[in-house]
């Protein structure tokens, strides 16, 4: 890996006081800045993050995209861009230390984006749903049809180019947040890929899969956002 490489971390998390402690230790030391989106917790997130050496950025308005946005708005004020941000979750349900597998092909001048597909890595039993697993083979292949964007996941576990990633002109500010970038770095012309990740049971519930209203309202974005973004900007 490049030793000039500069490489932010954005981690949106909601209530995830038990985990992301976790998940911060596990970052490789490579990274320069941690950023935890607190988007509204009602725990210590905001305090665990920061003992662990995270930059906290508190986002009132509850939204997975509105969280990224406000982490991006962080990292775009700071004096040097950094080359590559990475998103993760915040739950422990990734391997922050994969992180390296992600930033390769980027390094290596192979990829703007990679994506880190749970559907092609290796799943702990009981880590995703069926209502996750099959969300993600229907969004997955409405994108192909609609957009012919070939991807086998929506996994939050994802490496881009800081460059590519403000030329995408992200709006999403909840559940069609990943989709949203997936299209449109197909529409834009980047270079993506998928590297195979593993993938665990999370730490707590999940706030879409753990609940019927969560699961329905994330479909029905995520499908929303597959058509209403089928022609360019």
């Amino acid at each position: 890996m490049k030793k000039d490489l500069i490489v932010d971390v954005i981690i949106p998390a909601y209530n995830e006081e038990k985990s992301i402690g976790k998940v911060i230790q596990e970052i490789p030391s490579l990274v320069r800045n941690v950023v935890v989106a607190n988007n509204n917790s009602k725990d210590s997130t905001a305090e665990v993050a920061k003992s662990h050496g995270a930059v906290v950025v508190f986002e009132p308005q509850k939204g997975y995209g509105k969280a990224c946005l406000t982490a991006m708005d962080w990292i775009s004020q700071q004096t040097q861009a950094p080359d590559v941000v990475v998103f993760l979750d915040g739950d422990y349900s990734d391997y922050p230390e994969e992180m390296i597998l992600l930033l390769e092909p980027i390094v290596k001048g192979e990829a703007d984006f990679v994506l880190g597909s749970r559907a092609n890595g290796v799943r702990e039993s009981g880590s995703m749903t069926f209502p996750q697993v099959f969300g993600n083979w229907l969004a997955t292949r409405l994108m192909r049809i609609v957009q012919g964007a070939y991807f086998s996941d929506l996994g939050p576990f994802r490496a881009i180019r800081w460059n590519s990633l403000m030329n995408l002109g992200m709006r999403d500010e909840n559940f069609g947040w990943t989709i949203e970038m997936q299209i449109k770095a197909h529409q834009k012309g980047l270079r993506y890929l998928e590297i195979p990740v593993r993938y665990r049971k999370r730490i707590g519930q999940s706030k879409v899969s753990g609940t019927v209203k969560g699961v329905i309202g994330a479909g029905y974005k995520i499908i929303l956002t597959i058509f209403k973004y089928r022609s360019p900007e």
